[in-house]
């Protein structure tokens, strides 16, 4: 039996593909921020008399600009160590606690919306009214651009005195409540007829045939359907904070570096929410392992 070198196990997984996919992302992050800033460097040097540039000397300059069209990733990377490691996490320059305040949010949304999703689908599945009236109504309220109802939403809710993160968690309830309502009437009506003429057969009740029939069955397509919640919740709290003038959250470091002009607070931001939503959607991933691996139903 021959020994696979390490460089082949590395392409047998998932490591090696996807350090190669970053790597390609980063070189071509780096291509378009010269490609970018180049324009603005070359009207500096002509304002300032300088006509024989070296071409060496372009590059570094267009990938140390102070306020570049498109920050180089070591400039995003020298901003997020700054504002995460050089700053107090209560200090409202980190960027820590700026992701703290969205993660509530984003966090309090989902949990709403996880359980709406649930209770929607129970319903659904158990009931044929429910089933012909509700669901087109829940198809139809993800067709409203999220932009637009936003405002509609947290005016609304500040009217009657409903403040503080509940109104910007409500749309991070109506973005993640959608993936699970869906995921979870597919989980619910996948076990197999003879499955449930077995139960039937017992004289299971139908809270009998539930837990014991189309739960178990229901929990990969929910936990499947979480992951994609958790990523839509992030998606929302960062909407919700843009028509409110918020002063903390990511969303609100956005509009800051829009309006002043600070692209590398901008991609900063950005960086830290996709690293947010990575680390929520590992996070549901380690507790689906573990609930199905007790279950049985994983490796």
């Amino acid at each position: 039996m021959t020994r696979s070198s390490p460089l082949s196990r590395l392409a047998a997984g998932t490591t090696l593909p996807v350090v190669t996919v970053v790597l390609a992302i980063i070189a071509l992050w780096y291509v378009a921020a010269v490609a970018l800033n180049t324009p603005f460097q070359r009207d500096t040097y002509e304002r300032a008399g300088q006509t024989d540039v070296p071409m060496s000397l372009l590059i570094t300059d267009t990938l140390t600009q102070k306020r570049p069209v498109l920050p180089a990733p070591h400039q995003v990377l020298e901003e997020i160590w700054d504002t995460t490691v050089n700053k107090a996490v209560t200090s409202k320059r980190s960027l820590v606690y700026h992701a703290w305040i969205t993660l509530s949010t984003t966090l309090l949304g989902f949990v709403i919306g996880t359980s709406l999703g649930i209770l929607l689908a129970v319903g659904i599945v158990h009931s044929g009214v429910l089933d012909k009236s509700l669901m087109p109504w829940i198809i139809t309220s993800q067709t409203i651009p999220i932009l637009a109802i936003a405002p509609m939403i947290i005016v609304v809710l500040n009217s009657i005195g409903v403040t503080g993160l509940l109104p910007k968690a409500m749309i991070s309830t109506y973005l993640s409540f959608f993936p699970v309502t869906v995921g979870m009437v597919k989980g619910l009506r996948s076990p197999e007829i003879i499955h449930l003429d077995l139960m039937h057969t017992y004289s299971a009740t139908r809270l009998e045939t539930f837990f014991k029939l189309r739960l178990p069955y229901a929990l990969p397509y929910l936990f499947t359907s979480m992951k994609i919640g958790i990523a839509s919740s992030l998606v929302g709290a960062i909407i919700g904070e843009l028509p409110t003038g918020a002063v903390a959250g990511l969303g609100a470091r956005l509009l800051a570096g829009s309006y002043y002009g600070q692209t590398t607070q901008i991609w900063s931001a950005l960086l830290m929410a996709s690293l947010l939503a990575g680390v929520l959607v590992g996070v549901i991933g380690l507790i689906e392992r573990s609930v199905l691996k007790r279950m049985g139903m994983a490796s």
